[in-house]
């Protein structure tokens, strides 16, 4: 097994993506520890937070060895890329294709998952071998698009970031969806009720999962 396929394999297994927008890079690393406490092991930590490179840095560091698979979310060119890989990023994430960032991940070995809403912009990022994209934005695009995708293209994996709930996940589960990011919905209490109520809200996702598998 290679290591992009190796890398693909634990994604897939460990199935629900945590999309982490910190305000600063020690918040990041510190919601990204609250959610592997809940059990999501999947981290996406985007470079819309300030210093994302520094906390993916951090985690890669102190995790290393354990379940957790850190990557970088919100790339948005090569050179972010390489800057995200460089820092221990194990997976690149986009919110649309971009045919330089499937460059510089295939030079690493690295999976790229592009933000795609068309076919066409799908079956593009699958000629620079990419094996599974993002299906962005989610929430607009909806579960039945996965399903409707695979009727003509069924050997293309989809991942939807944005618009994932407890109350739909099942409808992304059966229409296929490789895997599920999950965003906002995580810190949604955060300002609130602290670090702890990212724990719980990543658990109850962790255990709808659970219900559905």
């Amino acid at each position: 097994m290679t290591k992009k396929q190796a890398i693909l394999s634990k994604l897939k297994d460990n199935y629900l993506f945590a999309v982490i927008r910190g305000n600063s890079s020690d918040e990041a690393t510190n919601i990204s520890e609250a959610v592997y406490k809940g059990g999501i092991k999947n981290i996406e930590v985007t470079f819309t937070t300030p210093q994302a490179d520094d906390s993916i840095k951090s985690l890669a560091k102190k995790y290393e060895g354990t379940d957790m698979v850190i990557g970088a979310g919100t790339v948005m060119d090569g050179t972010t890329a390489r800057i995200a890989i460089i820092a221990g990023a194990e997976f690149i994430v986009s919110p649309n294709f971009v045919p330089e960032i499937a460059k510089v991940c295939n030079t690493y070995a690295i999976p790229y998952l592009p933000g795609c809403a068309t076919v066409t912009e799908i079956t593009a990022a699958m000629e620079t071998g990419v094996e599974v994209v993002k299906v962005f934005p989610g929430g607009i695009l909806g579960p039945s698009f996965i399903k409707n995708v695979h009727g003509p293209i069924p050997q293309v994996e989809m991942m939807p970031s944005g618009g994932v709930s407890l109350d739909n996940m099942h409808e992304w589960v059966k229409n296929g969806a490789w895997a599920v990011g999950i965003g906002s919905a995580l810190t949604k209490e955060l300002k609130t009720a602290g670090f702890e109520s990212v724990t719980e809200t990543a658990e109850q996702f962790v255990n709808k999962y659970k219900e559905l598998a």
